[in-house]
């Protein structure tokens, strides 16, 4: 697939969306109080043009932080985890009893703890909610590295460290990959979840907050528009990464 087709097929589909959405509402004559339709959102935009400025920022920055959090620490657990039976045996209850709870009845609470530090209580919970599918995708490309491979570099002389760079990374990647699309969205959802309960927040889930308050139907289909306007751009820059680390592995 070409770099047109890359760009003009996902483009033609949220347009096809978008009127499929106009049509909706048109069709039913659903007034701007009860939905939104995509013709009411360009009004909303331009008239909260410098909060949606401001706040995506704010929303875009303590994500990629969660998300950078994750990647780091969830690389490093899933390392230890891959190659030690024990480790991996011990550690994933708890994480997949961790990754079990509602993030909704996380986010009060660590609201209560940390309150008053919006930054580091929104860039803990994106951390949080995006941190298990990294480690699970690092842990499982590595426990399940073929032994023949590992045993003919043994053979041969390599050390641990060489078996790990030219065989067990690479396998892993694609896994890292996958996970790291999933944990883009995660991360936002994260993000947002603690601006809309954080009292006196910012960011875009503070402005959506403020939306509902004051039932500004535009307004809030806006900010839902934006947020996902950003995990868009997220998304397509870990394919791009993908492109350049593990294109070996992508099958036409």
């Amino acid at each position: 697939m070409n770099s047109f087709n890359r760009i003009a097929i996902p483009a033609a589909a949220i347009l096809i969306f978008l009127g499929i959405w106009e049509w909706i509402v048109w069709i039913n004559q659903w007034p701007n109080y009860k939905m939104a339709s995509p013709s009411d959102l360009g009004p909303a935009f331009w008239k909260f043009r410098h909060l949606f400025l401001q706040y995506g920022f704010d929303t875009l920055w303590r994500t990629v932080a969660g998300l950078a959090l994750s990647v780091l620490f969830g690389t490093v657990v899933g390392m230890i985890m891959g190659f030690s039976k024990v480790v991996r045996e011990g550690l994933y209850p708890i994480l997949i009893g961790f990754n079990a709870i509602p993030k909704a009845t996380v986010v009060p609470v660590v609201a209560l703890i940390l309150v008053g530090q919006d930054n580091l209580n929104t860039v803990l919970i994106a951390f949080m909610i995006s941190f298990f599918p990294i480690v699970v995708s690092v842990s499982i490309g590595l426990s399940t590295l073929e032994p023949e491979y590992r045993d003919i570099l043994r053979s041969l002389g390599a050390s641990k460290m060489t078996i790990f760079w030219k065989i067990a990374l690479p396998k892993t990647l694609p896994e890292f990959f996958g996970a790291l699309k999933i944990a883009v969205t995660l991360a936002f959802i994260g993000t947002n979840l603690m601006e809309i309960v954080e009292p006196h927040g910012k960011g875009l889930g503070h402005l959506f907050d403020s939306g509902k308050i004051s039932a500004n139907y535009p307004l809030m289909f806006s900010v839902m528009l934006a947020l996902a306007g950003l995990g868009i751009v997220l998304y397509y820059i870990v394919v791009v990464l993908e492109q350049i680390f593990a294109g070996w592995a992508e099958r036409s």
